[in-house]
């Protein structure tokens, strides 16, 4: 049985943020344009007390889960580190298509209750976006305002083309996103107003 002060934890309950959609997936609020010559950093080569030449770059997330766990578990531990970065996007808990539902929609939940976080501590954040069968789209695009700038990650994605078009597709129909930083090399097909990150100067960090 739950105690309770265990019951009044916002940690506990999750309930600290604005909601939408039909789960209640947290709400992450638009930030402002993004400049197009960005460079990010892996969360995994993040450290207390960086070095200035990398405090301009944003912090991705396109990296194991195992890496980030803690950005949910405990979200307090690593908001100093990540505070000193320039923006991050939100985590990019996996969605797989042979995960059973409820936990894909977890995995989404939780990619915005961490960006809700971060907001709320003052810090800028872009959502990230992921997908997997077109049953993800009743709930993968929610928690993001209209019109917000967004990110998707490239890796893995060139063994189901059509899988991932189609929820690119239906992304922009959805979110009518401002700008989309791609993660990776896009597909010459891809529309939108796209800034491109190379996967491999992500990770040349200064140290």
């Amino acid at each position: 049985m739950t105690s309770k002060s265990m019951r009044e934890s916002p940690l506990f309950m999750r309930n600290c943020s604005e909601t939408s959609g039909k789960y209640g997936i947290p709400l992450l609020h638009k930030e402002s344009v993004v400049e197009p010559n960005i460079q990010l950093i892996a969360c995994s080569d993040t450290r207390a007390h960086d070095r200035e030449e990398n405090l301009h770059k944003g912090v991705h997330f396109f990296v194991d889960d195992y890496r980030f766990q803690g950005t949910y578990n405990s979200p307090k531990k690593s908001l100093s580190r990540y505070a000193q970065y320039d923006f991050l996007l939100s985590p990019d808990f996996s969605l797989y298509a042979d995960m059973p539902l409820w936990k894909q929609i977890e995995s989404v939940a939780k990619n915005r209750w961490v960006g809700a976080f971060w907001q709320n501590e003052g810090l800028k954040v872009i959502p990230t976006i992921s997908w997997s069968t077109a049953r993800s789209f009743e709930f993968c695009f929610d928690g993001v305002e209209n019109g917000s700038s967004v990110a998707v990650g490239m890796i893995g994605c060139k063994k189901n083309r059509l899988g991932f078009m189609r929820g690119y597709a239906a992304m922009l129909d959805k979110l009518q996103p401002s700008q989309i930083i791609v993660f990776g090399t896009p597909f010459p097909e891809m529309e939108g107003n796209i800034i491109t990150v190379d996967y491999s100067a992500s990770r040349k960090v200064v140290r």
